[in-house]
């Protein structure tokens, strides 16, 4: 499956030594790109590469994947958000949350988090909506290219990359119904507590969305006002609020006084927002417990079931009692004790790796201790994925990380590519907020 891959990566390492490009040049050149960004200034010194045909099949797959999901509840629970909802481990305030500005068709937009396996690519995690992070990943592709054996090496080949941030302008004003040749006013808005640290980092998106035709302000809610049908930041009417809060903020006890006031303008039309809140529905790990689930298997296409077999490890909700795993039916306590060392229980609905065992990192008592609590709870078991181990220039010979290569699908199809790294041959969370590093993805570009 990685073949073309594989042929790149050789070939690049071999070059890289020949041309005397140093591990610290190429990690100097890209990292003015990368400040004041999700990647927090931090690269690795070499991009990864896919071939044409590599790339075409995870997207396709990942395409299935998002459509699979977004037909569960028209398939199995009659068009009921609630149930749905419920189903995945919302409770209550969270159901309503969701409810308060969901849509009939969901916004075509999703980040997916994949290890690339002797297998092929395999899916451990799936974000929806505005604040999954990642999409300045066009940061990172100039930072390499402005290195002359990146470049020279991208040009020889002829590699290429999507640009995220033009896919999401683009997606925006599709997903918003925004007619043709019109220019929005948008904001992007946080919470002022979020929006103050963050702030640097969301000026410097703003910039890179300008880029592409739309001149986004940037603020928090507390600076909006809500007068004559419309919000209003300052003296400038707001067509599109573009969400940086996200669905904690809506329960925190003081949330609520400013974000509702935004539900209630959508509500009465007066504002569009990217994105609704039921992303974190669709989003959410119950979802892929759902997708894997031998219940839902007889209502995908083909299509959709051989992406899901490709892509998809063995997930299934924490509740006692019988699961089928792999065809087999077994009690679920005693199978999560029996194969702790191929086992991760993960909330449903946290992100960033919070609330995330690793069984193979845990004591067989504390893991007996932790799925048993889970039972019930908003959680599920995924099997355990072990992602190939690439080689890196180091400042002293090849050095190896193991990578989650992040893909994004937007309403075009496939929408970019970034990956987040961590040193050795290791088994924890990979995480920006932990310490990870990232580097960028080239593509062979297709003939003609």
């Amino acid at each position: 499956m990685s073949e073309t891959h594989d042929r790149l990566t050789v070939e690049y390492l071999a070059g890289h030594a020949a041309a005397g490009a140093t591990a610290e040049r190429v990690r100097r050149t890209v990292r003015n790109s990368v400040e004041a960004t999700t990647y927090r200034g931090r690269s690795l010194n070499r991009p990864v590469f896919l071939g044409q045909q590599e790339y075409r099949r995870m997207v396709e797959d990942l395409s299935n994947v998002h459509d699979a999901i977004m037909a569960i509840p028209n398939r199995l629970f009659g068009g009921d958000i609630a149930r749905f909802a419920r189903a995945v481990g919302m409770d209550e305030r969270q159901v309503e949350v969701v409810l308060r500005c969901h849509r009939p068709t969901p916004v075509r937009m999703s980040r997916s988090d994949l290890c690339l396996t002797a297998d092929g690519f395999r899916m451990i995690e799936l974000n929806m909506g505005s604040t999954m992070g990642g999409f300045d990943n066009p940061a990172l592709n100039e930072g390499f290219l402005a290195d002359p054996y990146v470049a020279d090496f991208a040009a020889r080949h002829r590699l290429g990359y999507v640009d995220t941030v033009a896919e999401l302008v683009h997606t925006i004003l599709v997903e918003c119904k925004v007619p043709t040749g019109s220019r929005p006013v948008m904001a992007i808005a946080d919470l002022p507590e979020t929006f103050y640290p963050l702030e640097a980092q969301i000026r410097k998106s703003a910039g890179m969305l300008r880029r592409h035709g739309l001149d986004p302000l940037v603020c928090h809610l507390g600076q909006l006002s809500y007068s004559a049908g419309g919000i209003w930041l300052g003296e400038q009417r707001i067509d599109i609020l573009y969400r940086l809060f996200n669905m904690e903020d809506c329960l925190s006890p003081d949330g609520p006084s400013m974000i509702d006031p935004v539900f209630e303008a959508v509500r009465r039309h007066e504002v569009q927002i990217f994105t609704p809140m039921d992303c974190y529905l669709y989003g959410s790990k119950g979802a892929l417990a759902i997708l894997a689930d031998d219940a839902y298997r007889p209502l995908l296409t083909p299509a959709e079931r051989a992406s899901v077999d490709r892509l998809l490890p063995w997930t299934n909700m924490v509740r006692p009692g019988p699961v089928l795993v792999h065809g087999r039916s077994v009690d679920l306590l005693e199978h999560a004790i029996a194969r702790r060392e191929n086992l991760i229980l993960k909330p449903t609905l946290m992100y960033g790796g919070i609330g995330v065992v690793a069984g193979w990192l845990t004591d067989p008592d504390d893991w007996r201790q932790q799925v048993a609590a889970a039972m019930d709870g908003p959680y599920v078991l995924q099997e355990r994925v072990d992602p190939n181990v690439e080689l890196f220039p180091g400042d002293s010979g090849l050095e190896p990380w193991m990578l989650i290569w992040t893909q994004f699908l937007m309403t075009r199809g496939g929408a970019g590519t970034w990956i987040r790294a961590a040193a050795g041959d290791v088994s924890g969370i990979v995480n920006m907020n932990q310490g990870a590093t990232a580097t960028c993805c080239f593509v062979e570009q297709a003939d003609g």
